[in-house]
């Protein structure tokens, strides 16, 4: 039996450890910084105000996926770092061509698009969706070299620093006008500022430390690369798609069916619930994705660092999500302001959801080193055929938000605890192949 100070100076010394650490030190403060702030916000603006901005999220949220075609996660893999630069360069083309697609069929399919879609509450502010998408697909591929790099500690303290601006930005610009088009606009801006900030200090780092400014190109073309790493095209980016589009759905059909407050409603108790998610789920997942890679590399048992990972997001995050379903109205009510009660009802069934996919987070981490990537976008096809089911006929039999969001979560919660348990699966095959071919 492992004594306790031997137990704490064997985590300490963990290089996994500290490096989570790290990285949820800085999600930490960026979370506490976004709380801090969100009581000051909902009592600025109204649910309404939400509702818009999270309408726009949602089309963000589905069309960020497909802006690299997924490319950017391919640059943690290769062994050496000129292929690595080869994708990024590759990820900044793709960025770049596709926006600019985004752009042009806005601009000329504006008001088909406003009708079929019903977004009229918030068609002043499409145009702005491509420049926003850009900047997305940049902060994507910073964000995957700094992971390959394990420079950690720069994107915590960007993380902080991004919170404090644009939260400041919201509630300083709020007070004088305390519109949808002040959020969205920040959020927008926000997304540039964030990508010039990884570009800063990528920079500055690889001056520093890598010299990699000065380092020769890659001897792969950008073809062959593209070719290489198609599966990330070909499979995972529509996976993230559709993934994005099932989780966008709620708010799409809420705003439809019910209006922006209710939509905003959402979004709030959303956003709550992503808190463990951004600051432990995620960065578990930046730093295992790296290492589950190099696991395989070196024949290592993957499915035991998997349930480990796992079994430890479980445990980590039982008490938050369970005091969110016990007490999630009174506590809304009492820290956003007595208006907000619903999103706590929200919230109470969005956390059975949540839960499953904040310890989802190494599997999904998992699933392009396995090679399972044309299956991942197969279930996720049929589960967003499920879900998709499931909220219209809540909506059409119901007539009811909450029993409409209890069923979406319900069948969220169901299908998380299958991809875990299938990556589980494919892991301990993964092992089994690996000693029979070695």
């Amino acid at each position: 039996m492992i004594k306790a100070p031997r137990l704490i100076k064997k985590l300490t010394q963990s290089k996994f450890i500290r490096n989570v650490a790290v990285v949820a030190t800085g999600a930490a403060g960026a979370q506490a910084l976004t709380m801090l702030f969100t009581p000051i916000i909902t009592r600025i603006y109204g649910a309404e105000q939400f509702g818009l901005l999270g309408v726009f999220l949602a089309i963000l949220g589905v069309l960020s996926p497909i802006v690299a075609l997924a490319y950017p996660i391919a640059i943690v893999l290769p062994r050496n770092d000129d292929d690595a630069r080869g994708i990024a360069r590759l990820s900044v083309f793709i960025t770049g061509i596709i926006s600019l697609l985004i752009f042009l069929i806005i601009f000329f399919t504006e008001k088909y698009l406003v009708n079929w879609f019903n977004l009229e509450s918030i068609s002043s502010f499409l145009i702005l969706i491509p420049f926003a998408v850009f900047f997305i697909g940049l902060q994507q591929i910073m964000q995957q070299w700094l992971i390959r790099k394990k420079q950690f500690k720069i994107t915590a303290r960007i993380a902080i620093s991004q919170a404090l601006i644009v939260n400041s930005a919201k509630s300083g610009f709020g007070v004088l006008n305390p519109t949808g088009w002040v959020l969205i606009l920040v959020a927008v801006l926000g997304n540039a500022l964030y990508f010039l900030q990884l570009f800063w200090g990528a920079n500055k780092w690889s001056v520093e430390e890598d010299k990699i400014s000065k380092s020769p190109p890659s001897s792969v073309s950008m073809q062959k690369l593209a070719y290489k790493h198609r599966d990330f095209a070909f499979y995972r980016a529509p996976q993230q798609f559709i993934n994005a589009l099932s989780q966008s759905l709620p708010v799409l059909l809420l705003v439809s069916f019910f209006g922006p407050a209710t939509a905003g409603f959402y979004t709030i108790g959303r956003t709550v619930l992503g808190i463990p998610s951004t600051l432990i789920g995620k960065a578990v997942g930046d730093v295992f994705y790296p290492r589950i890679a190099a696991a395989a590399y070196n024949n290592e048992n993957l499915f035991n660092l998997i349930i480990k990972a796992t079994l430890a997001l479980a445990a980590v995050g039982f008490l938050p999500f369970f005091l969110i379903i016990v007490f999630g109205p009174w506590l809304f009510s009492m820290v956003f302001g007595p208006e907000w009660v619903v999103a706590g009802e929200y919230a109470r069934w969005m956390a059975v959801w949540m839960y499953f996919m904040f310890i989802n987070s190494p599997s999904n981490q998992a699933i392009p080193v396995l090679g399972i990537q044309r299956f991942y976008l197969f279930f996720t096809f049929l589960t967003i055929l499920v879900r998709f089911l499931v909220l219209f006929m809540s909506f059409y039999f119901f007539k009811s938000d909450i029993i409409s969001i209890a069923s979406f979560s319900v069948v969220g919660a169901i299908t998380n605890i299958l991809i875990i348990s299938i990556v589980l699966l494919y892991s301990r095959q993964y092992g089994k192949r690996k000693l029979k071919n070695g």
